[in-house]
């Protein structure tokens, strides 16, 4: 099976934008053909399709049910790392845990990805949060991706993770995996008794009640459009506390978008 470059026509790219919008939110815009086309080209290999006009034939009949979020994850982008944007877990080290007062505490890594984000949050709170042993304590993680929830369960990284700690203390949080080659490390039971990771597409309703101290929604809203942005702040602000704080890409930001939240400095806001 041989799938051509120009057998992606411009209705099939909007066809397959229509779906991944309306189920995910996520808008693929007029210039991500040659993205679209080089992940649907694997989708279509695994399932053995040799023309796309065979597979919108799938996704639009009875069986398109279970194919619609196979397609959804193979057109999610999971660019992440450990500690990114390293200056969200400075602030949150100096400013936001020594303010946390009461017992229970909650924190949202929101398109959480292969893991990075939470496991980050966890070890920064393992390390700075005062009497955390004394207290309710619980990292949620949640992605639209089966596929990268699998992998962030698992806890298994590269060795060269390591070398993207921004303080040398955090690497006692891993341990080498005997035998791995090349090279692997696995986060460590205490931090992972810390994080909770659960299945959660942001465009559907929300099982859990909140609230939350601090939400992670970083480098996701990029791929939404206006409205759809609208609405998950919406969202945001009705599950976060009183005084609770927003994390936001560095690349993202409120401004242009109808808010109740206090802008607290760069990619940062407090409800």
């Amino acid at each position: 099976m041989q799938l051509c470059a120009e057998d992606l026509k411009p209705q099939h790219f909007r066809k397959i934008s229509e779906v991944v919008q309306r189920v995910a939110g996520i808008h693929l815009k007029e210039g991500k053909e040659a993205l679209v086309r080089a992940r649907l080209m694997k989708r279509l290999r695994q399932l053995g399709i040799g023309r796309i006009e065979d597979y919108l034939e799938l996704i639009e009949g009875e069986r398109g049910a279970g194919e619609i979020p196979e397609l959804v994850d193979v057109m999610t982008t999971n660019k992440t790392q450990f500690f990114r944007e390293a200056d969200h877990f400075d602030f949150l080290r100096e400013t936001v845990l020594p303010a946390l007062a009461g017992r229970r505490l909650r924190f949202w890594s929101a398109a959480c990805s292969s893991g990075e984000e939470p496991y980050s949050l966890a070890i920064v709170l393992r390390e700075h949060l005062h009497g955390l042993e004394r207290r309710d304590v619980r990292v949620l993680a949640t992605d639209i991706s089966r596929r990268v929830l699998s992998r962030a369960r698992r806890g298994v990284y590269p060795a060269s993770v390591l070398e993207e700690m921004p303080d040398p203390a955090c690497r006692r949080y891993f341990r080498p995996c005997p035998g791995s080659r090349p090279p692997e490390v696995e986060v460590t039971e205490e931090i992972r008794r810390l994080v909770h990771f659960a299945h959660l597409n942001l465009m559907e309703p929300w099982p859990m009640r909140g609230p939350f101290q601090v939400i992670f929604c970083r480098n996701v809203m990029i791929y939404f459009d206006r409205p759809t942005q609208q609405e998950l702040i919406r969202r945001f602000g009705e599950i976060l506390e009183p005084g609770g704080y927003l994390f936001v890409g560095h690349s993202e930001g409120l401004s242009a978008i109808r808010h109740d939240f206090q802008y607290i400095r760069p990619a940062v806001y407090r409800k």
